[in-house]
């Protein structure tokens, strides 16, 4: 079983669970942040999971604080804000780090298995494996393989993202 799937996580409204809770599904991972410039990417994030969601798919979202102070708001004031502004309904998380030095756990090992992301076609390559801004993606199998990567200028609905995922979930029955 993929280590990634014992990672502890705690949801936005306060219980903790594993990422084990999601074993089985495509699983898109994203650090978010509610005062960024990337922050309308919530749609994108909200309309992917929606189109795939019964596909055995799934987005996660993680708020971050680490870049520009973009998520200074408490949990609730997150989840009222995704709510009222992007309908968000797949499921969020309580802050957390995403940068070296007090890093999540579950960033440690996302980044260990994906240590590079890709960009837009045509946009220089990132250097280095750290998370880079708000709204870093990544793609992992329904066996818990970290697959892809995607820098946060790499919008959800981009044809590298929805071609990424069509090919995790498979063929349609």
């Amino acid at each position: 079983m993929s280590k990634l799937y014992d990672i502890t996580v705690k949801t936005i409204e306060g219980p903790s669970e594993t990422i084990g809770e999601y074993k089985g599904n495509v699983i898109l991972i994203v650090n978010t942040a509610s005062a960024c410039g990337l922050t309308p990417q919530y749609l994108a994030l909200e309309k992917i999971y929606e189109t795939y969601m019964d596909r055995g798919f799934v987005v996660l979202g993680f708020p971050c604080n680490d870049f520009g102070a973009q998520e200074p708001g408490t949990e609730l004031e997150i989840q009222r804000f995704c709510e009222a502004k992007f309908n968000v309904q797949f499921p969020m998380f309580a802050k957390i780090s995403v940068k070296p030095g007090s890093r999540h756990p579950l960033y440690e090992e996302l980044i260990a298995r994906q240590p590079k992301a890709r960009t837009n076609p045509g946009a220089a390559p990132k250097e280095g494996s750290d998370i880079s801004w708000n709204f870093e993606k990544f793609l992992v199998s329904r066996d818990g393989e970290v697959i892809d990567r995607f820098a946060p200028q790499v919008t959800p609905d981009s044809p590298l993202v929805i071609e990424a995922v069509e090919k995790a979930l498979g063929p349609t029955a």
